[in-house]
């Protein structure tokens, strides 16, 4: 009954909306002119600022959002441009030191990491899962399972069962279509974390820190959440990494995840559905696919924001939005905005209307 309700509210939603010091980075030509800043990596020291009045913005309507996002549960908000904190608030009994779940925009974070760890020769997405897990890691047929790639839990087309819940064991991943042949939101795309550290003969949260976390000064940890793991940060770690992926994978004049990878991972990475790309979720598509449905939506994922922007979307509206035109990183962390808890709901295409009457 959930999922009917989910596809409703979303057609309905759909019909509405669519009738250690500081570095810089000189962008390349055709980019924006001002440099990027990249906070030091010692988070005590300060993180540096520019004011509303600085870029122009309506500073009139910056009170209403915040006001918005306190009714609407938000434990913190987070605004970059170019690097800097525009707009940093706590809310709800949230500090800048709390921790907080990344939930599902946390896929990201192993997206990253696959893409570094194929940087270093350790694993080829195109590879099939079992030459790094061995056979045997679902239920299906050895010829079925041999189709699925790494790429495939990358995009959410495995072909496996989604409706039997988070448990990823053999047992539980079952056969639903071939690989590459149905796009279905699935948890299967944390085996990815099994495959990077089998490939690098470490320990995946190991590998995780020093790939990663500690280069661009992140604080954090993956924390158990029944079958898999959870990560939880502070609300800048979350921005720091969202500062990285805007930075098209650097930090400073260090390529940590490779731009070629970051560009298919932000791209519609299969046929299936156009605003997927490697556990990315990508705007200004003509249409959309949903978990828990196979139904196809059209227009934007989300019709108010900017048609570039890139998103990690989390259970309880976790929100990483970065938007390459605007120079814009923008976090989200709280509880859910409203009934639905899903990753994307109305909630996002609101928000995005009060950030619109900041920014434009």
């Amino acid at each position: 009954m959930k999922s009917v309700q989910l596809i409703y509210v979303f057609i309905c939603f759909t019909l509405v909306c669519n009738c250690s010091s500081d570095e810089t980075q000189t962008p390349q030509e055709g980019q924006q002119t001002e440099p990027i800043y990249f906070p030091p990596l010692d988070a005590t020291t300060i993180w540096e600022t520019k004011t509303i009045a600085d870029l122009e913005w309506n500073e009139s309507q910056v009170q209403p959002l915040l006001d918005y996002l306190e009714t609407k549960n938000t434990k913190s908000f987070i605004v970059l441009h170019n690097g800097k904190i525009v707009i940093e608030t706590y809310m709800n009994g949230h500090t800048n030191t709390s921790p907080w779940y990344w939930a599902s925009a946390g896929k990201t974070l192993t997206t990253a990491v696959v893409g570094i760890a194929q940087d270093e020769g350790l694993l080829n997405i195109d590879d099939k899962v079992s030459d790094y897990l061995g056979t045997g890691w679902t239920s299906l047929p050895l010829d079925e399972e041999n189709l699925i790639t790494c790429k495939n839990l990358l995009t959410m087309t495995s072909g496996l069962d989604d409706s039997l819940g988070d448990n990823i064991s053999a047992e539980n991943l079952q056969f639903v279509a071939s690989a590459g042949e149905r796009w279905a939101y699935h948890n299967v795309y944390v085996k990815l974390q099994d495959v990077v550290s089998n490939a690098s003969n470490d320990n995946w949260i190991i590998y995780f820190n020093s790939a990663l976390k500690n280069k661009i000064g992140m604080s954090g940890a993956w924390i158990p959440n029944n079958d898999f793991n959870v990560y939880w940060s502070n609300t800048r770690s979350m921005a720091r990494f969202g500062l990285l992926i805007s930075a098209n994978g650097t930090w400073g004049n260090s390529q940590i995840v490779p731009k070629s990878f970051l560009n298919e991972a932000t791209s519609t990475s299969q046929p299936l559905n156009q605003a997927y790309g490697y556990l990315w979720w990508l705007n200004g598509k003509s249409t959309f696919r949903l978990p828990q449905s196979q139904l196809e939506f059209p227009g934007k994922l989300i019709p108010n924001a900017p048609s570039d922007m890139n998103c990690a979307l989390g259970r309880d509206d976790q929100k990483i939005y970065i938007v390459p035109s605007k120079d814009l990183v923008i976090i989200r962390m709280g509880e859910a905005a409203d009934a639905i808890d899903f990753a994307l709901s109305s909630f996002d295409n609101e928000l995005w209307e009060k950030i619109n009457l900041v920014i434009d």
